[in-house]
């Protein structure tokens, strides 16, 4: 007898590079045969992708069906002289993926035979086609949000900004689930489609065992990154908004000003940080260049040794993000290091790392709280708590999948 299947729409998906996005469609693959179910997969045309590397190529399981939809980058392939129009990037700029990604997902309900739909945001479009599926086959569809879609000031376009209200409602109402990544998200949206409550969960992120254990094995070197220079290491995107290094840099130069610091014993490390000019800039503006130091992508295991390798990690998440927690504290958590947060007290990212027993924490639009917890971070004298065991136990993808594997049989029952 053949396994229950689920068909899995998803924009991130490898070999796509750049992004931590990939990592939650690619641990579900790569978990849920082990689980009892079969992953079917429908990505973008590689061609729509920025930057592609294939170095996760071989954590998709062999003879997993991944079928791609013709896709473009509206801001890539469909622009004159840097413009494009705007209505070729609502709700995304890969929205040309809807149409081919229709037409090849009812060719795979129909040669596949799936059990269940799935589709995960942060690509709006993949909602798009998860809900056109759905309401072409019947079948019952969990929609992965992650994060909340529609929110205030977000997107500033308001065309768009109304299209995100429209395709989260029409997820939200006619999924059988919808999935997100924290309780604060979770929360939002019951308080926003109240009649929907029960068929809203959470699913959070995790770190990927196997790819740990692969990446300590490859790494005999134990050594600081840079011995003698205690290396903050800040690894994936900086966010001019969601994630503001700017009181960052004014803490870095209090603690300049102050003698805590001196060039060569404190190095900031921003690893494929996307935003290096901003960085650079904010740097110079405030006389901490000496501090900074930005680094490009790696290969994604070459990524989580260097962080088992850091005197500290940095998170950062802004308060218009409360509801929100970067995929990598969840790495960063089995790394196994001293984790400094900078995020609202009440957020939902600095709730998950209290909870593990990090203790270093700050506003990140404190410029002087943060520099008092990098004082606290590099005192000598003190003791830097790592994240506890447990808390490290329950973050692993391995019982993410679980919990999906779960939901994906309760949907497939009927209400």
């Amino acid at each position: 007898m053949n396994p229950p299947r689920v068909l899995m729409v998803a924009y991130h998906f490898p070999p796509l590079a750049g992004s931590s996005g990939i990592q939650r469609t690619l641990r579900f693959v790569q978990h849920l045969p082990a689980l009892g179910w079969e992953p079917i997969v429908l990505s973008a045309d590689m061609r729509a992708y920025e930057r592609t590397s294939p170095d996760m190529d071989a954590d998709i399981p062999a003879g997993t069906v991944v079928r791609r939809a013709f896709a473009l980058d509206t801001a890539r392939h469909l622009c004159i002289r840097g413009r494009y129009i705007g209505a070729m990037a609502r709700p995304d700029r890969w929205v040309t993926w809807r149409f081919d990604g229709v037409r090849q997902g009812l060719r795979l309900v129909r040669t596949c035979q799936p059990d269940v739909l799935w589709s995960t945001y942060p690509i709006a479009t993949a909602h798009l086609i998860g809900h056109a599926l759905h309401q072409r086959t019947g079948l019952p569809w969990i929609a992965d949000f992650r994060d909340p879609m529609a929110q205030d000031g977000y997107p500033t376009d308001p065309v768009t900004h109304r299209q995100f209200l429209r395709i989260e409602r029409d997820a939200v109402e006619s999924a059988r689930f919808s999935v997100f990544t924290t309780p604060g998200a979770a929360a939002e949206y019951r308080q926003r489609y109240p009649h929907c409550a029960d068929r809203i969960v959470v699913i959070e992120n995790g770190y990927d065992e196997p790819s740990f254990a692969q990446a300590e094995a490859d790494e005999a070197d134990r050594t600081p990154l840079q011995p003698g220079c205690f290396t903050l290491l800040h690894s994936g995107i900086v966010y001019p908004s969601e994630r503001d290094p700017t009181q960052l840099m004014a803490a870095l130069a209090i603690l300049a000003q102050q003698g805590v610091i001196r060039p060569g014993s404190l190095r900031v490390r921003f690893r494929a940080a996307v935003q290096d000019a901003l960085l650079r800039q904010l740097a110079a503006e405030y006389g901490v260049t000496d501090y900074i130091e930005i680094a490009p992508p790696v290969p994604y295991r070459s990524a989580l040794q260097e962080m088992l390798r850091a005197d500290a990690l940095l998170a950062m998440q802004a308060s218009n993000c409360n509801a929100q927690i970067p995929a990598k504290v969840y790495e960063y958590l089995r790394a196994g290091r001293p984790i400094v947060c900078l995020s609202d007290p009440v957020g939902d990212t600095t709730g998950v790392l209290r909870e593990a027993g990090v203790e270093l924490h700050a506003r990140l639009d404190d410029a002087q709280e943060i520099a008092n917890t990098l004082k606290r971070m590099l005192d000598p004298n003190r003791s830097l708590a790592l994240p506890r065991a447990e808390a490290v136990r329950r973050a692993s993808r391995a019982g993410r999948a679980q919990a999906l594997a779960e939901l994906l049989a309760r949907a497939r029952r009927p209400d």
